[in-house]
Order: C-alpha cells, then structure tokens, then sequence
C-alpha cells in the first residue's frame, strides 16, 4: 500500500513539473555590462537547484573532513572499552575454571583499559559514549574477579586491597545490586578464613532486606555456629525452614543439630530451663532433643521430675511404635530414666508397668523394671526382670549394669555360687 502511494505521489509530482514547464514562456535576463545574458526561467532554476546541491555536498565534505580526528579518538574508545569488556569476561572465565592467576591478571587488564579509556573519554567528551556510571561497575567488578582471585591463592593483603577499592565508591554510582553482592562475597571469605565473628560483623552491615536473602542466612548460619552462637544459628536456621531453603528432612536434621548444641552449652540448669523454653514445641517433641535435654538435667544436677516431664512424649512414643524411637535412644532414654528412679512416682511405676505389658519380651523395658523393683526393694521381681533382661541386651554398658545389680541381689540373699557367676559375666561384659 505504501509502495503505490509513493507510486502515485510521483506522477503527481512529474504532471505538475510538467504543466509548470512545459507552459513557462518566462526568461530571465542578467545584465553584466557589457555583457547580457538570457535564460529561460526553467533553466535558472534548474542551475539553482544544482548550485545548491554541489554547496551542501561541498560543505558535507568539509565537515566530514575536519570531523575526521574526533570520529579516530571516538573509534579508538570504543576499541578500548571492547578489549575492557573482553577482559573482565575472560578474567570471570578463567575465575570459574579455577585459573586463578590468569584471572587476577585479566581483570588487572581491564582495569588498565578502564583508565585508559576514562582519560581518552575526557579528551573527547559525551560523543565518545562513555558511561562513568557503567564504567565505575566494571571497575567495582573487575575489583572483585582479582579480590577472588586473590583469596583463593591465600593473598589477603592483595584481596583486602582491591575489597576496599571495589567498595570505594558511593552506592549510588556503582549500583546497590554490585554493592551489596561485593558485601556478601566479603562475609564469605572470612568465612572461609574461620573468621564468624568478622563474617557476622559484616552481615549485620548489610540493609535489612538483604540481610533476609537466602545466601545471606545461609551464610549467617554457618558463622553462627562456627562462632558457637547456638541461640543465633536456630533462629537462623528457623528462618531458613520457613523459607524453603532446605527439604523438610535436612531442615528438621539441622534444626535438631542446633538444638542440641545449644542445650550441650547450657553450663546449669537455669540456663538449660531457659534454652528448653525457648526451642518450638515441634523442636522439643523431637526424641533426640528431649532426651539430651532430660540427660543433660540430670547430669548438672536438675530435679528428676522435671527431666521425667521432658520425656512423656518420647516415651509414649517408644511404647506405642518401637520403629519411632531407634535402639540407641531407647537405651540413652532408659538410662535417663533409671538415673531418676529414687524419686520416681507412682504415675511413672504404673507407666513402666504397662509398657512392660505392652511389650514383655522388650529387653530395655525388663531392665528399667527391674531397676525400679529393685529400688522399690521388690528383690525377687527385681531379680527375675533382670535375668530376663540381662540375656538380650544389646547395650554392653545396660547389661553390665544388670550383671552388677543380679551379683549383689545373690550376696544379698547369701547365694555365693549365683553371686561368684554373675561377677564373672560382669568381668566377661
């Protein structure tokens, strides 16, 4: 459509010359004395329109001519920044290679090209293209390939260097976005120097949105718990469950891990109440965390019951389903229990007896029993539990507990012989 509207515009033009033309009797006379000239009107203006046409085309000439060293300068900038970008890419290549030499290397070219071309871009001004803004980011990342670099050849002064000029310009210039990733990547090299405390120093610098990524609490977590900041790294790790940064298991494995670790740093029982308080009801259901807890109170020298309270639902759990609660916690859960047994009520006497009912073939439950009965000074229910317990535990420390406790029953009702054997499979336990 466009192409016969141009078709017909044409015609249009060339009838109209035509009609003007071909119909002009018109002539114009110079008068050069002594000279005269006369000239149709139609050959004057077409000797116009051609004189103007060889100006303009003379004046183009002149000024492509005498344009001709700015376009060389402007050339050559764009010459350079093309090399600059060339070897920031090559230094980032060679980075992820693990070419790490060649990387400090390209990067410390690209710097050389960034000076170059800022002094080439003042000489030739805003037509050269030259964006300080872009360019002061490529220098801030050029910074970083070298301070990378840097770090993983051990070369701390030469790192530390070129962090701070990386960082030495103002936000505002270099990007937030450039800023911020400089940041994180500083946090992760005292990280890596186990350095928390500095890496932690550097993290809560960083804006509170950032603070929040995912990169900057995974990284927090692990300086956390490298600087032993249990209380820290669970609300961390918290907060890493709650954003999806790990499966559900991995999430609950670590959350469980920190959990322990921060009830292992509890030195009493006030600051070991205060860290049971401050675990997640789903934390503390968790079996292995309440059973390090009630241990862990037991051994600073906490109140039994308040231990025996941590553990109602693990216990429930281990009698309602032996595959909850695996072999070595049930052991750990059973000691626990037996270290409290001079205080024990008749609630709990009443529990163990029914999951010794549940479950009467259950070594672990006959042990626990039978250490009860024997506190209870019921020594024939104590001795006959035991001996059933003591043939099938797998725990060498609970059936060396038992061989001891069936030993002193026998000296206590005057059966040397009994007494003579269970000492002998205490010494072969």
């Amino acid at each position: 459509m466009r192409a016969a509207l141009w078709l017909i515009a044409l015609f249009a033009i060339a009838v109209a010359v035509a009609l003007f033309a071909g119909n002009n009797q018109a002539v114009l006379t110079l008068f050069w004395p002594p000279h005269r000239v006369d000239l149709s009107l139609n050959l004057a203006l077409l000797l116009a329109a051609l004189a103007f046409l060889v100006l303009h085309l003379a004046l183009r000439a002149f000024a492509a001519a005498f344009s001709l060293p700015m376009q060389a300068r402007r050339w050559r900038a764009q010459q350079k920044e093309r090399a600059m970008q060339a070897a920031l890419m090559d230094g980032l290549a060679h980075l992820l290679a693990g070419r790490f030499i060649r990387a400090s290397r390209a990067a410390q070219s690209a710097l050389a090209q960034e000076r170059s071309l800022a002094q080439l871009a003042s000489e030739v001004g805003q037509d050269s293209g030259y964006n300080p803004q872009r360019a002061l980011q490529l220098r801030s990342l050029a910074h970083l390939v070298v301070a990378e670099s840097a770090q993983a050849l051990q070369d701390k002064p030469l790192r530390d260097e070129h962090l701070r000029l990386a960082l030495e310009p103002a936000p505002q210039r270099i990007g937030v976005e450039t800023r911020e990733g400089i940041a994180l990547r500083a946090a992760r090299w005292a990280l890596e120097d186990r350095e928390p405390l500095l890496a932690l120093e550097r993290l809560e610098q960083l804006p509170v949105g950032v603070a929040r990524r995912t990169l900057a609490l995974r990284l927090r977590l692990k300086a956390a718990r490298l600087a032993r900041r249990s209380a820290e790294a669970m609300e961390t790790a918290r907060l890493l469950a709650k954003h999806r940064a790990f499966s559900p298991q991995a999430a609950q494995s670590i959350v469980r891990g920190l959990a322990l670790e921060w009830l292992q740093g509890a030195m009493d029982t006030r600051s070991l109440q205060q860290v049971w308080l401050s675990l997640d009801a789903e934390e503390r259901a968790m079996p292995e965390v309440a059973v390090h807890a009630a241990g862990r109170l037991m051994s600073l020298g906490g109140d039994a019951l308040q231990a025996r309270q941590w553990l109602d639902q693990v216990w429930d759990a281990m009698v309602e389903s032996e595959a909850v609660v695996p072999e070595d916690l049930q052991v750990r859960l059973v000691t626990t229990l037996e270290r409290g047994l001079d205080s024990i009520d008749s609630d709990w006497l009443a529990r163990i007896e029914a999951a010794l009912l549940g479950r009467p073939r259950d070594p672990n439950f006959q042990y626990l029993a039978g250490m009860a009965c024997l506190h209870r000074q019921l020594w024939g229910k104590a001795q006959q539990l035991l001996g059933q317990a003591v043939l099938n535990l797998q725990d060498a420390d609970l059936q060396r507990r038992a061989w001891r406790a069936l030993a002193q029953l026998a000296e206590q009702r005057g059966d040397a012989a009994a007494a003579q054997q269970a000492w002998r499979k205490l010494s072969q336990a």
